[in-house]
């Protein structure tokens, strides 16, 4: 069974609730065991939340989910860089998997909810990887 360690962000509620939900079920058709969810505020605090769950011993890979929805300005491009750019190193310094299940930037409320099934997809990716670097 792999484990996992799933970090939620709260910002977009609304959508990042279903990312989890969809997540889990995932994790549960899969055989997979979510060893432990943290929520953070945000998609950019995620990285320090990916971190401490990719430091313990009985998580294998982490999936984090996460939705950046556009606004008047390009700050949700800056945030999903800086998420993607910090995660990627978590995964190579840590030699753990880790998913980036974060739907945008450059997407509507509305857009992203279409997306929630991007829990499922970090989850499923994360056992793949697993697998894969086994």
């Amino acid at each position: 069974m792999v484990s996992l360690g799933l970090v939620v962000s709260r910002f977009n509620a609304s959508v990042t609730e279903e990312m989890e939900e969809a997540a889990r079920e995932a994790a549960a058709d899969r055989g997979a065991e979510i060893v432990e969810a943290i929520r953070v505020p945000g998609s950019y605090d995620a990285p320090l939340a990916a971190d401490r769950l990719a430091r313990r011993r009985d998580v294998e890979a982490v999936a984090v989910v996460g939705a950046i929805v556009t606004g008047d300005t390009d700050h949700d491009r800056v945030i999903a860089d800086a998420a993607a750019r910090a995660l990627t190193r978590v995964s190579l310094e840590r030699d753990k998997p880790v998913t980036f299940g974060v739907s945008g930037p450059g997407m509507s409320g509305a857009e992203a909810r279409e997306r929630v099934g991007k829990g499922a997809e970090a989850v499923n990716a994360a056992i793949e990887m697993v697998e894969v670097l086994a």
